[in-house]
């Protein structure tokens, strides 16, 4: 399986409304932390996930998280 390209050592933090979304899990989206289309070719695909209300989150962003597409602090480790 290939990996993903690190994108940043540090989760974005981000005040996000109620809907869907799709978390970048390439790393190589030019819009990090969401998906671009960048993967194309790859074995990578977006991880699609919905907020019921508006709500702050820390998306992971060096993509080795256990707990996508939240940060789980696995980029301390990198």
């Amino acid at each position: 399986m290939a990996e993903p390209v690190i994108a940043d050592k540090k989760p974005a933090v981000l005040e996000l409304e109620a809907g869907t979304y799709f978390w970048c899990r390439c790393g190589k989206s030019a819009k990090q932390p969401f998906c671009d289309g960048s993967h194309k070719g790859t074995e990578f695909s977006p991880l699609k996930f919905t907020l019921d209300e508006a709500k702050r989150v820390a998306l992971c962003q060096c993509k080795h998280t256990g707990n996508p597409p939240y940060c789980d602090g696995t980029h301390k480790n990198l």
